[in-house]
């Protein structure tokens, strides 16, 4: 689902700004579970087949007041969108945070305006724009 998302967001902003490599990807997934400070919640269907998933990692600034969450990845498979599962998902991932002792969750959006509809749905899920842009740079 990690190469499905990339995906969409390449196809949609037209930038090719991720470079999926499944095995590579497989690799640093069991690496970073392992470490115990990457998390995933996986929805599936009646069928047991997987319908979606969000990410969750440890992080820790001195602007956050301490140790909190981010949400690194976010997905529902295009069939499954629009029957909620989005928000269970993300309700989890909230009840995970506090249990955690997080002071928050962070966010990132892909640009916009072609993910208004990904921004409506953190801001009515009660996140707030905290400013800037994410940005990056290849090391």
């Amino acid at each position: 689902m990690l190469g499905e998302l990339l995906a969409e967001i390449t196809r949609i902003t037209g930038q090719q700004a991720f470079h999926f490599d499944f095995t590579r990807s497989l690799s640093q997934f069991e690496d970073f579970l392992g470490k115990g400070r990457y998390f995933v919640f996986v929805a599936r269907t009646a069928a047991d087949q997987p319908a979606g998933f969000i990410a969750l990692c440890e992080s820790y600034a001195l602007y956050t007041e301490g140790v909190f969450g981010s949400i690194p990845e976010f997905y529902v498979r295009p069939g499954f969108r629009e029957q909620g599962l989005g928000l269970r998902l993300l309700s989890q991932a909230k009840e995970f945070a506090a249990a955690q002792g997080w002071k928050r969750l962070e966010v990132t959006t892909p640009p916009l305006p072609q993910f208004d509809r990904t921004l409506a749905f953190y801001e009515r899920e009660g996140f707030a724009i905290s400013g800037g842009r994410k940005l990056k740079m290849s090391l």
